[in-house]
């Protein structure tokens, strides 16, 4: 009995450790996608970088990371993701240990606890905006494609699997531009294309390399998030 005992805890400790090392990975990947579109010479000249002082320049920096973080939280919780049904304790473990890995991260950096503790505020206050986001990007989503044509099961699902990059897109997007996004539309459409990739990666990685269901939702990205930020509020 006290076998059975120490081989559920050991099995209990491994889980979390895999999902510690998990998250941290997810973080750091997050971390990497946003570097990658802020140093992107065509994002910068959209963002008007350059015009900004250092500081505008880190914040608008720290927001593509929060993005970023964000979505992979929004994926783990995605009621669609194709995954078994007893691994969803342990994505439900995962999104809590995400945040708490990209912290741990800039702690090891050397920022400061008072520094930290805004990073999590901040993190929790934008996975609640895009998260709540999420029903009005899927509202609007259906009703511009029941304008082409009549909705059928495969376009809900097309629909529902691109939520959460929607409204992580949309709401970024209105942060960034301090919610001054008039004439902003080509920066948002970079961004979008730069947090699809992304995202398409994470899902892969999460369903087990199953691709062709993304595949098929490149077409529905072109087609249905390029009108959607005019159509959504932030």
């Amino acid at each position: 009995m006290g076998n059975g005992l120490n081989m559920h805890e050991s099995q209990w400790e491994s889980l979390d450790q895999m999902a510690g090392s998990t998250a941290a990975a997810l973080a750091q990947a997050a971390a990497g996608s946003a570097l990658h579109l802020f140093k992107d010479e065509q994002f910068r000249r959209l963002a008007k970088l350059e015009k900004l002082s250092q500081t505008e320049q880190d914040r608008i920096f720290n927001e593509l990371v929060i993005a970023c973080l964000v979505l992979i939280m929004l994926v783990l919780e995605a009621p669609d993701l194709r995954v078994a049904g007893e691994f969803r304790g342990y994505l439900a473990d995962l999104k809590e240990k995400v945040p708490a890995a990209y912290v741990d991260h800039l702690k090891s950096l050397g920022i400061k606890d008072r520094h930290l503790r805004d990073w999590k505020r901040v993190i929790s206050m934008r996975y609640d905006e895009f998260a709540r986001s999420r029903h009005d990007v899927r509202a609007a989503a259906m009703h511009l494609k029941s304008e082409e044509k009549g909705l059928d099961l495969e376009d809900l699902s097309k629909i529902q699997m691109l939520v959460p990059v929607q409204a992580v897109a949309i709401g970024c997007h209105h942060h960034i531009c301090r919610g001054k996004t008039d004439g902003r539309d080509e920066l948002f459409k970079k961004m979008l294309a730069s947090l699809s990739r992304f995202y398409i990666q994470v899902r892969v990685r999460l369903e087990g390399g199953k691709i062709t269901p993304l595949k098929r939702t490149r077409v529905a990205v072109k087609k249905i998030l390029r009108r959607l930020k005019d159509r959504v509020g932030p």
